[in-house]
C-alpha cells in the first residue's frame, strides 16, 4: 500500500470478526489476521496508509484482564506519533471495559483511538463486521477544516453509531446494534454521509502530551444491591483484609435499605480506609444521594456517588484511580469529578 498522507494503526487482538468455523469441532476459533485483510479488499481504496499488528496470541474478549489493557495503552503509545489514528478490533463482551480503561490511561489523547468488531465473524455472508471495520478507519482518518481529527478521543463504533467509549454498556447479544450510550449522545452516525456531534465530541489542550497511566489497582469489587441481600454476607465482604474499594450497585437514584445490619459493615469499612463508589442498577440516570432519604443515608455513612457512571467506567476509573500515588480523600474527590467525559459534570 502506497504511502498517503494519512497513516492508520489496525490493531488486532482477537474476538468474532477474526473468527471461523473449525471444520472439526464446529466451533468458532481465531484465524490469522491476514484472512481479515483477504475478506475486505476494500481497505486498499482508503487514501491513506493502513498498517497492521496483531496480539499473539489473540485474545478472547471474555479472558481479558487489567494487564491486556495496560499492554495496549503501552502499544499506542509507542506507536502514537507515527499514526494519525488507531483502530483496534475487539471482542463485543468486554469491548466497553476496554473503552473505558483506554480513555484512563491515555490521558490527553489527541487523536483517534475507536474500537469495533462485529457480531458475526467477518467471512460469513450477513457479517456486520465489514461496514463497522470501513467506516471506523474512515472516521479515524477524518479530520476536520483546521485539519484536526474529527473524534480525538477513545471511542466504540458499531451499526452506524460512534459513541464516546467510557459511556457505551453492551446491550445485545442477539441484534447488531449491540451497544447503547444511555447518559451520553452519539459522537457520530453514519449513512450516505457521517454527521458528526461536534458539540459532544471532546477535545483536548492542544499544547499537552500523550501521557500513559501505566498502573492499576484491581483490589476492587462490585456489590449489587437485591431484595434479600444477607447482611452476613456484606459483612464478610467488607471485612476482606485485601478489598480497597466497591462499587455499590443501588436502586434508582442511588437509594438502598437503610436497616443497620446493611449500613454498619458499610461504615465500617469506610471508616477503616476503604472507598465505597454507588452507582445506579438503572441504565440511563444519575445516581443524586441527596434526593432521598434512603440515598442520604447512605451518604452519611461515607459512601460517595457515581453520579452516571456505567459499570464498565465505573470499575476502571476505580482502578485507576487507586493506583495514583495520592491520598484516600485525594481518590474520593476524583472519583467525583469527571477525568475524560466520563461522567456528568
Amino acid at each position: 500500500m502506497k504511502q498517503q498522507d494519512k497513516s492508520i494503526l489496525l490493531i488486532y487482538t482477537g474476538g468474532t470478526i477474526g473468527m471461523v468455523n473449525d471444520p472439526v469441532t464446529g466451533l468458532l476459533k481465531p484465524l490469522d489476521f491476514d484472512h481479515i485483510l483477504n475478506q475486505i479488499p476494500e481497505l486498499y481504496q482508503f487514501d491513506c496508509r493502513i498498517d497492521t499488528l496483531t496480539f499473539d496470541p489473540v485474545v478472547d474478549s471474555s479472558e481479558i484482564q487489567p494487564d491486556f489493557w495496560l499492554r495496549l495503552g503501552h502499544m499506542i503509545e509507542e506507536h502514537y506519533h507515527a499514526y494519525d489514528g488507531f483502530v483496534i478490533l475487539h471482542g463485543t463482551d468486554t469491548m466497553a471495559y476496554t473503552a473505558s480503561a483506554l480513555s484512563f490511561l491515555l490521558q490527553d489523547l489527541q487523536k483517534p483511538v475507536i474500537l469495533t468488531g462485529s457480531q458475526l465473524p467477518i467471512g460469513t455472508l450477513r457479517t456486520d463486521g465489514k461496514e463497522n471495520l470501513i467506516s471506523a478507519i474512515e472516521i479515524a482518518a477524518s479530520v476536520d477544516e483546521n485539519g484536526q481529527p474529527m473524534v480525538p478521543e477513545v471511542s466504540v463504533y458499531f451499526e452506524y453509531k460512534l459513541f464516546r467509549g467510557n459511556r457505551t454498556t453492551k446491550f445485545s447479544a442477539e441484534t447488531f446494534n449491540a451497544f447503547v450510550s444511555p447518559n451520553y449522545p452519539l459522537l457520530a452516525e453514519t449513512g450516505v454521509h457521517i454527521h458528526y456531534n461536534r458539540n459532544a465530541i471532546r477535545k483536548a489542550s492542544p499544547e499537552k502530551k500523550l501521557k500513559l497511566i501505566s498502573r492499576l489497582d484491581t483490589r476492587v469489587m462490585f456489590l449489587k444491591v437485591f431484595p434479600g441481600l444477607s447482611p452476613r454476607i456484606i459483612e464478610e465482604i467488607t471485612r476482606i483484609p485485601s478489598l480497597k474499594a466497591m462499587i455499590i450497585e443501588t436502586y434508582g437514584a442511588g437509594n438502598a435499605p437503610t436497616s443497620p445490619d446493611f449500613l454498619s459493615p458499610l461504615k465500617y469499612f469506610v471508616d477503616s480506609g476503604g472507598i465505597i463508589l454507588n452507582i445506579s442498577q438503572c441504565r440511563a440516570g444519575s445516581v443524586d444521594m441527596d434526593q432521598y432519604e434512603t440515598g442520604h443515608r447512605l451518604k452519611e455513612t461515607g459512601v460517595i456517588g457515581g453520579k452516571d457512571l456505567t459499570s464498565e467506567a465505573a470499575l476502571t476509573k476505580l482502578m485507576l484511580v487507586l493506583g495514583l500515588d495520592i491520598s484516600t480523600e485525594e481518590k474520593k474527590l476524583l472519583l467525583q469529578k469527571s477525568i475524560c467525559g466520563e461522567m456528568r459534570e
